[in-house]
């Protein structure tokens, strides 16, 4: 097994192609308002490039860094997925556990369509759970107590409504709620909160410093997020009132990206064949085990490459990484704001990135 120490050693080179690439992502901030981009090319051992550009906000003058911490949204979902994979190698649950086997005082009250649904179904999107998107969700009570409570409120309630239809093509339904759903199984069997085991996985035993909820960036000096409103970019406090609806598992932790470097790289190397702190079987399934959404990942093919995927917002910030697996290369970009035109420049850069990187592949 490759030392976690290894792993994360890095080396980047800042070639001319580098300084080329910097102007084209500083252009491209510019034209489509994002206030900051920090981007990443790496491999399972290194990092290729990687740059910050831009301020922290529209309403302060502080620039990027390298340490600025970044909200992930449904990026946040791979990571949940992760955290249970561990569970499952210590034979806490597996894949094909039944939520109502966990929770079997629940069933009375819950839809029977949904009696069945299994571990692997939630993280895969395959229960028929209502997507919890923010777009015609169904009303929500006010539930109250700590998160862990709440969640539970929220998963009951989830479990009356009617399920949706299957897509005939993708056969899933993108749904948040599954991630809270799968978080409950979870929490059931460790005993611990969702919180708690972000905590023991990602920054007692992996030294991440994930955080939870946006940036903070009212006390420290950090990324704001950013909207649109009346076609005017507003900067966002981290203090705002703001909650996910019960679904934090599924996109509501924020990180650095030298830190998300270092859970992408992990992927990576696993991929690979490697066992590090899952076993590389493990990642295999997270990745490929079920056709085009797997477990926190989408996958797809991509020019004959074969390709992990996902992108995540909660409306103020917007997050993308692409692992192309068939050339053990990943591409990460993070921006602070969110609307189609952060979109569009984002999926520029990223085709820019992809573009450069494969020429020197072949």
């Amino acid at each position: 097994m490759k030392s976690l120490l290894n792993l994360f050693f890095g080396f980047v080179f800042l070639s001319s192609q580098g300084q080329e690439t910097i102007k084209f992502a500083d252009s491209i901030r510019q034209e489509y308002k994002i206030p900051e981009i920090s981007y990443a090319v790496i491999n399972d051992t290194s990092i290729l490039e990687i740059e910050a550009i831009g301020q922290h906000s529209i309403s302060v003058n502080d620039q990027a860094t390298l340490e600025d911490r970044f909200h992930l949204g449904s990026n946040t979902k791979a990571m949940t997925a992760f955290i249970v994979a561990k569970y499952i190698e210590k034979k806490k649950l597996n894949w094909n556990t039944k939520f109502f086997k966990i929770f079997p005082e629940w069933k009375k009250e819950s839809n029977k369509d949904y009696y069945n649904i299994t571990l692997q179904d939630l993280l895969s999107h395959r229960a028929g759970i209502q997507p919890f998107q923010g777009i015609d969700d169904p009303q929500i009570p006010d539930f109250k107590g700590e998160n862990k409570e709440k969640r539970k409120l929220f998963g009951k309630f989830v479990l009356t409504l009617e399920p949706t239809k299957m897509d005939s093509i993708n056969n899933f339904v993108y749904s948040n709620a599954d991630y809270t759903l799968a978080a409950l199984m979870l929490e059931k069997v460790t005993h611990k909160s969702w919180e708690e085991l972000v905590e023991k996985v990602f920054n007692e035993d992996l030294k991440l410093n994930v955080g939870f909820s946006w940036p903070d960036n009212q006390e420290k000096k950090d990324t704001w997020g950013h909207y649109y409103e009346n076609n005017q970019l507003v900067a966002v406090p981290s203090n705002a009132d703001f909650h996910l609806d019960y679904t934090e598992p599924a996109g509501d932790l924020n990180i650095k990206l030298k830190d998300y470097i270092k859970f992408i790289q992990l992927n990576l190397d696993g991929l690979q064949g490697h066992d590090n702190y899952l076993q590389s079987r493990t990642y295999n399934f997270l990745h490929n085990g079920i056709k085009n959404y797997s477990l926190g990942w989408f996958n797809i093919m991509e020019n004959g490459q074969n390709w992990s995927t996902h992108s995540g917002t909660v409306g103020t910030y917007y997050t993308n990484v692409q692992i192309d697996k068939t050339n053990k290369i990943a591409y990460i970009i993070f921006a602070n704001a969110y609307s189609e035109d952060t979109v569009k420049g984002v999926r520029i850069l990223m085709r820019k990135l992809k573009e450069e990187y494969t020429k020197e592949i072949k």
